[in-house]
């Protein structure tokens, strides 16, 4: 299998130019070999050569442009089945996801919902990948939302659309779906607790002020 650039840069694969460069800049700053001593030291030259590598690669577009065509792709006998393929990038995103490699696993969601716009799993695990960094937070609740369109009885993806919108400062949003949880999954405490402490806060009417 060949090495995946983006995961040794941690990059998702639409990464710009600018976000390439500047990973590249942290991550050599941060596992330089000057560094560290003894087999750290050696550990830490194995790295920055994969650093550097990945960096002289996608830096390039035209190299760039070359290595993602040929970066392994689903068998083409499956490429012609939307759903099989939507399947395929799933078990990928889970794999990364487990691994803690969020950029990956957010990319293959990704790509699983395009490939099969219906998926509502897809939409959910595509949320919560993107979750785990707050730059994506609004990402994040888009695709639980579309989950919670798909599939609207579902009590776990509604409890994560909650916790999303309340996170983004809407409350409205957020009890909205605290309550469809509660409808179609039951008796939860903890999500009552959640409901609870969200309808007590103070709701802002206009110049910030509270509403009446």
């Amino acid at each position: 299998m060949p090495q995946d650039f983006y995961a040794v840069l941690a990059l998702p694969r639409n990464a710009t130019e600018e976000q390439i460069r500047q990973r590249f800049r942290e991550l050599a700053r941060a596992r330089h070999p000057d560094r560290f001593q003894g087999q750290e030291k050696a550990h830490a030259e194995r790295e920055f050569q994969e650093i550097t590598q990945a960096f002289n690669l996608l830096s390039d577009p035209a190299r760039r442009r070359q290595y993602d065509l040929e970066a392994i792709r689903p068998p083409e006998a499956t490429a012609a089945d939307p759903r099989q393929l939507a399947r395929i990038y799933l078990q990928r995103g889970i794999k990364a996801y487990k691994e803690k490699n969020f950029f990956e696993a957010a990319d293959n969601f990704d790509r699983a919902t395009k490939a099969d716009d219906g998926n509502a799993q897809a939409w959910h695990h595509l949320a919560l990948a993107c979750s785990q960094q707050g730059k994506w937070l609004d990402r994040a609740l888009v695709a639980v939302e579309r989950a919670c369109a798909l599939d609207p009885m579902n009590a776990a993806y509604r409890k994560l659309a909650g916790r999303l919108a309340a996170g983004a400062g809407e409350p409205a949003r957020a009890e909205q779906h605290y309550r469809a949880a509660l409808t179609w999954g039951g008796d939860d405490p903890a999500l009552q607790r959640a409901l609870d402490e969200l309808t007590r806060l103070p709701r802002r009417g206009l110049f910030g002020k509270p509403a009446g």
